[in-house]
């Protein structure tokens, strides 16, 4: 399987010299984990992710994309072996990469991500996904609580890496919040630019995080989570015992480990 059979040809990009908040905009808006950022002859340049754009704390910011943009870990061809770059990708801790025609010319074709692999295997060889969540979970779940303050759990966010952190009172889970959330909440953070503009100070965690939280049993198998996490876009679920007490959680990429290893 090639990257190009599976890969997202529409996934939007942007330009280098464009507004930071108009990325901003267009990863809110279509709830996106990077935007591939090119310049005028379309080549690839850089990437711009969730946490690039969080550091915008001014909804009329002068600051250009290119002010924001970082070069990607990894960056695929459209001839490149499927399970070969999401090993690598894994390898790195990456959920997306860009894709771009050839190593020589480097013009922008599109994004292949997990979740891209994910649904083509739940469709050819869903034998793989056989296991139960338990036997794949990670145990050690970062976990917050209502009242924390949104900014320290950002930051924790950004320290550990983490796209999503389960909310629990009393060790029972009550919500989660993610990064989608926080931008699209408007949560703005304060960083090196001005506290003017659409900076509103902290708030608790509970103001934002989503309490209709898709949840499942250690016992449940895999393939089933797999079919959540793709047809609902869901990066992460919690697990949790019959009484409600946060065990677990599983993410993109532990489903894709277990497809690759």
């Amino acid at each position: 399987m090639r990257v190009k059979e599976i890969m997202n040809q529409k996934h939007p990009f942007i330009y280098e010299d464009e507004l930071a908040t108009k990325a901003r905009a267009i990863i809110r808006d279509f709830a996106l984990r990077i935007l591939p950022v090119i310049d005028k002859t379309k080549r690839l340049i850089g990437i711009v992710s969730r946490g690039d754009v969080m550091t915008i704390s001014s909804s009329v910011s002068p600051i250009r994309v290119k002010g924001i943009m970082r070069n990607p870990k990894h960056t695929a061809t459209m001839e490149d072996d499927a399970t070969s770059t999401v090993k690598e990708m894994i390898r790195l801790d990456e959920w997306n990469t860009p894709v771009i025609n050839s190593v020589e010319e480097r013009n922008y074709v599109g994004v292949f991500g997990l979740e891209n692999f994910i649904e083509a295997i739940i469709k050819t060889s869903p034998e793989k996904l056989a296991k139960t969540v338990e036997e794949v979970m990670s145990k050690n779940v970062v976990a917050c609580s209502p009242e924390d303050e949104v900014d320290n759990i950002w930051r924790l966010m950004q320290t550990k890496s983490l796209g999503g952190v389960p909310v629990t009172k009393n060790d029972r889970l009550v919500g989660i919040v993610t990064q989608k959330d926080l931008i699209q909440s408007g949560a703005l953070l304060p960083t090196f630019e001005s506290k003017k503009g659409r900076f509103r100070g902290s708030s608790k965690i509970s103001s934002l995080m989503n309490t209709q939280v898709i949840a499942v049993e250690p016992s449940i198998k895999v393939i089933r989570v797999a079919k959540i996490m793709v047809s609902r876009d869901i990066g992460r679920v919690p697990v949790i015992d019959k009484e409600g007490k946060l065990i677990g959680i599983v993410d993109r990429e532990d489903v894709a480990k277990l497809i690759v290893k």
